[in-house]
This record gives C-alpha cells, structure tokens and sequence, in this order.
C-alpha cells in the first residue's frame, strides 16, 4: 500500500521523475518520483528538513533541479521560473500570503492583474469594475469578507488565507499549492480554510497540500506522499491509511 509509482498516472496534472537538487555540497533531492491527479488534493509530509519545501520550489519554478524531469499539464520541464509557472496555471499560496496591507480586499485580488481603462498614456484604473469582479469571486467560493473596500490589514489570519487562496483562483489557476494554510489559525478559521480547500476540488482545482497536521491530511487529502531525507519514501491513498500509519512512515518506524 505505501510503495512508491513509479510512472504518473495519465491523469496527473503534476508530476516528476528521478528529481535531484544539490546545493554545492549539499544533496537536498535524490532521485524524486511524484505525481498530482487532476482534480485531487495531493499532501506532501515529513519532518522538517525532509526536503518538502525543496520538492515543491523546483516543481513550481524557484529552484532549478540538478537533474530529473517535471511534467505540467502534458508539457515536459514547462518553466523557468515561477512566473512561468503563473502564466501555465499554478499559484502558490505561501505562509507569508504575499498580501499588501494597505490595499483593499478587491485590490488584492487583483494584484498586478489590474483592470484599466483609457487609451495610450491616459490610463486609469477602473476601480468599479474590480470590485465587482472581485465580489464575484468571492461569491464563487462563498467567502465571506465585511466588503471587497475593505482594507486587508484589518481582517482575521482566516480572512486573510482565504483572500490570497481566492486570488489564486480568479486568476485561473489550474493547480494551487498550500504551504501550511492553516499552520497559525485558530479552530474555527482552520475549519473554514479546510472547506475553502474542499470548495476548490468541487470547482475541479487541483490542490497539493503541505502540512504537519496528519489529522486534516487524512480530512482533505486523496493522496499522501511521504518524503524523508530528500527523498519520497511512501505514496498512499488517504481512505486507506491511519495517522499512527503516516507517523510510522515519516518517522521510518514503518519502511
């Protein structure tokens, strides 16, 4: 039940093989095999150092692998860097939520998409046009804001995931990747950020998911892949593992 793929199914929307990265004498990867299915929540786990983080920057452009092969929507090794990876359909939700303070929820939404109106050098942006969308966005995924003129300085942590996760959504993504999304939110806010994320499967966005918590894995994910010292050492099928099983198998306890 927890051996490793080792070819991506046709339906992976994500997927890597025989991925390495070193950085000058340090081996952060080796010999990486992964794969995300379309329309599924996939979680990445293990301990800290495990090589999670490393895994997922070079899926999504930030590092260059040392060697091995990543393929996104039927396309071979398709970017060079993260802005690359936008523009092909995946967004990444990191835990600084990349927000700006002072700008309103629609502002953010919006954030170096805006819309403009006006020709040649008499441009302006067209204020009224983005918080409509924005307000249809959020209505998209039943989010609830006190208003899209808001100023996002002044919303709760849950607030604040959600607008960065709806972001990531209305600009089309294909795929969103969650780093910890509930890692400093209370109960209640973890339990809507939790729903956020089953919203998104319902709307056919792909969805990996990086987290500690093994109880909301279990909650939210198809597939877990487990990973130990830069290196995948277990893929399993969420509905037929247990949390004692994914502690064992992060730990080595269980090989």
């Amino acid at each position: 039940m927890s051996a490793v793929p080792n070819e991506a199914p046709a339906d992976a929307i994500l997927s890597c093989q025989g991925l390495g990265k070193q950085f000058g004498a340090v081996r952060a990867l080796s010999d990486v095999s992964f794969f995300a299915r379309k329309g599924e929540v996939t979680a990445v786990i293990g301990d800290n150092g495990a090589g999670k983080s490393t895994l997922i920057r070079c899926l999504v452009g930030v590092h260059r692998p040392s060697e091995g092969v990543i393929r996104f929507d039927g396309q071979d090794n398709p970017f060079a860097t993260p802005d690359e990876a936008r523009k092909a359909g995946i967004e990444t939700v990191h835990q600084n939520l990349a927000l700006v303070d002072e700008l309103t929820v629609a502002q953010n939404l919006y954030l170096n998409r805006e819309i403009v109106r006006g020709i040649g050098p008499f441009r302006f942006l067209d204020r009224r046009a983005m918080n409509r969308g924005a307000q249809v966005m959020l209505e998209r995924l039943s989010i609830n804001v006190p208003a899209v003129k808001q100023r996002v300085r002044r919303l709760s942590g849950g607030q604040r995931q959600a607008i960065s996760i709806c972001r990531a959504v209305g600009a089309g993504a294909k795929l969103v990747v969650m780093d910890e999304p509930t890692a400093a939110l209370g109960v209640q806010e973890t339990a809507n950020v939790e729903t956020l994320i089953r919203r998104l499967k319902d709307e056919h966005v792909s969805v990996i998911l990086i987290s500690h918590n093994f109880d909301q894995v279990r909650r939210l994910a198809d597939q877990v892949w487990v990973m130990r010292a830069g290196r995948v050492v277990a893929s399993v099928r969420a509905a037929e593992t247990s949390g004692n099983e994914l502690v064992a198998l992060v730990t080595g306890a269980k090989q």
